[in-house]
């Protein structure tokens, strides 16, 4: 019977987190509802980058923070399905695990945001590296919904599956990919003069903790 009853308490507390994050969304629809239907497009129509950006306070406003929080959420969850999938996860240390993943992913996001405000403070970048962690936190956020749809699909459908969770990481890395070349496309005249220092700024703070993360999986 123990093996039941924490299967059960498992899926209580991942069916808690979706239905939190549901309610996130649903904030989200009902308080910005214009908003959040240019941003629903967003990889196909650039109109809400391009409406947003001309405004201050593109991150310190609740539709970004409500959408951060939405994918902190889906983020978390996901990353404790794909370790639970591959490597599994004692039933008794799940929902501590996901809490600590949870953690870990606010500590790094504020951390890369601020080191990537201090780089903009030294080579006087400020405007541009705002535009950019705007540009692609949104693009993220974005991908979170895809995280929503698949978390539901292996908690409830097809659980554990390895393909959908290869399926998953394609389309995120993919939606992440378009919005960095919308990225350079529409601002490839500001970053001309500083692109030195915008390769500098991937390898530093996007590609080398990704080499970091696959590195710790593949171990």
């Amino acid at each position: 019977m123990n093996p039941i009853h924490h299967t059960i308490e498992s899926l209580d507390w991942m069916t808690l987190v979706l239905f939190l994050s549901m309610v996130v969304l649903a904030l989200v629809k009902y308080l910005f509802g214009n908003r959040f239907l240019s941003f629903i497009i967003l990889p196909f129509n650039n109109k809400y980058i391009v409406l947003n950006s001309k405004k201050g306070r593109r991150l310190l406003n609740w539709f970004h923070i409500l959408l951060t929080l939405f994918q902190l959420i889906n983020f978390s969850l996901f990353i404790f399905l794909f370790q639970k999938t591959f490597w599994g996860i004692p039933s008794y240390g799940q929902f501590f695990f996901f809490l600590i993943t949870m953690g870990f992913l606010i500590l790094f996001q504020l951390l890369k945001i601020l080191l990537q405000y201090g780089k903009g403070v030294i080579f006087n970048t400020t405007v541009l590296i705002s535009d950019v962690i705007f540009n692609k936190s949104s693009y993220f956020n974005y991908s979170s919904l895809i995280m929503f749809v698949s978390n539901v699909i292996l908690i409830y459908i097809l659980k554990d599956s390895k393909p959908l969770i290869y399926v998953t990481i394609i389309l995120i890395v993919s939606i992440n990919t378009i919005g960095l070349i919308n990225l350079l496309k529409n601002y490839q005249k500001a970053i001309i003069p500083y692109f030195f220092y915008f390769i500098l700024y991937l390898c530093t703070l996007e590609i080398a903790p990704l080499v970091i993360i696959g590195s710790y999986l593949k171990d």
